[in-house]
């Protein structure tokens, strides 16, 4: 159960986190003129802080241009796993 711990803590904001951007998101990120909706902006803010964030770890740059294309790819998905696993802080 220790190993879990640090999971368990960080999957208790990160539910949270999916349910809010679940309800603000009307399950879609566009208006229907085309335009991002709020949603779109909120998820392109946190894209932009996780990716500061991974080329700010100590990591080599394979791990890191792999979670930035992690986070690229799968913006909604990718930044959930990026701060539920990435062990960031971690050498």
């Amino acid at each position: 159960m220790n190993k879990l711990a640090p999971y368990l803590n960080r999957m208790a904001v990160a539910m949270p986190m999916l349910a809010l951007l679940l309800v603000t998101s009307s399950c879609s990120r566009y208006n229907a003129n085309g335009g991002l909706a709020t949603w779109g902006y909120v998820l392109l803010a946190l894209d932009i802080l996780a990716m500061i964030d991974v080329f700010r770890q100590p990591w080599s740059i394979g791990k890191k241009l792999l979670w930035a294309a992690i986070i690229f790819f799968f913006p909604l998905g990718g930044l959930i796993i990026y701060w539920l696993f990435a062990g960031r802080g971690k050498a």
